[in-house]
């Protein structure tokens, strides 16, 4: 089962945009996969807000993979998981602990460089892909690259730096290239034609629309933290909102009987 999933992941890929909502445990899976999605993908921020820890390499790894088996348990679909930048520099060390990931039924990673230095991520990448190939499980490594999210170089220079980087972690065995933060149509175009690998962009207003990401080459847009944003919000106005008035809202997107039900995989 694992290895069909991972072989549909990878083809999700081939064609078209893939659009990730990100979830951040089995409920908020389900109902992503209940409105349409084609895969899953974790929030590293969202997986760590809901265990109560904040995002930045905050998150008990053990935590990590509590979330990962919620998710799988209650999903047909294929699932990628954001393992930060591995919770630790040693490549060795990383690649046990995705293994644990894969061990818990993911078929992809997110793992980024961060403002460390990308030769380090290109050797974390080359253990994991070591460790995915010797477990029989054809990973989908995408190497989140945060030159624009981070501004490590001047701006007129983060196109070709993404380049130059994703040409490290491509020959260290990296399947995907996440361009997080990019929103400039000819940087995306210059990354896309140059990256040699299906290549992710975060969901910003500044984007273009899919339509037109797809005709750029993007294969994969991603909400990230934005949908557990969306959710916090909306439970923080409720919750006002009933400790000033003792009201709830009558009107429910999903009421109890159904919400239990998608949950219970009924």
């Amino acid at each position: 089962m694992q290895s069909r999933r991972a072989l549909d992941f990878h083809a999700l890929h081939e064609q078209g945009i893939l659009m990730l909502a990100n979830c951040w445990d089995g409920a908020s899976a389900r109902i992503a996969e209940a409105a349409g999605s084609r895969a899953l993908a974790t929030s590293s921020a969202a997986v760590a807000w809901s265990h109560g820890y904040a995002d930045g390499y905050k998150l008990p790894p053990e935590l990590q993979l509590v979330t990962v088996r919620n998710i799988v348990r209650g999903t047909s679909l294929p699932l990628t998981v954001d393992v930060e930048d591995g919770y630790s520099d040693d490549p060795e060390v990383v690649a046990q602990f995705v293994g644990q990931v894969i061990a818990a039924g993911a078929v992809g990673i997110n793992i980024e460089d961060g403002s460390k230095p990308p030769e380090l991520l290109a050797r974390k990448i080359a253990a994991i892909r070591a460790l995915a190939d010797q477990a029989g499980v054809n990973l989908f490594i995408n190497a989140r690259c945060d030159v624009y999210l981070r501004g490590l170089v001047e701006p007129s220079g983060r196109a070709a730096e993404m380049i130059r980087r994703a040409a490290l972690y491509k020959a260290a065995g990296a399947n995907g290239l996440f361009a997080a933060g990019a929103s400039d149509e000819a940087d995306i175009a210059a990354i896309v034609a140059a990256a040699g690998m299906p290549v992710n962009l975060l969901a910003r207003t500044t984007l273009p629309p899919p339509a037109r990401l797809a005709e750029l080459g993007v294969r994969r847009l991603s909400a990230g933290s934005a949908p557990a944003e969306a959710m916090a919000g909306l439970l923080s106005d409720y919750t006002k909102r009933f400790l000033e008035t003792g009201d709830i809202y009558e009107e429910k997107t999903i009421d109890y009987s159904s919400l239990n039900k998608l949950i219970s995989g009924g």
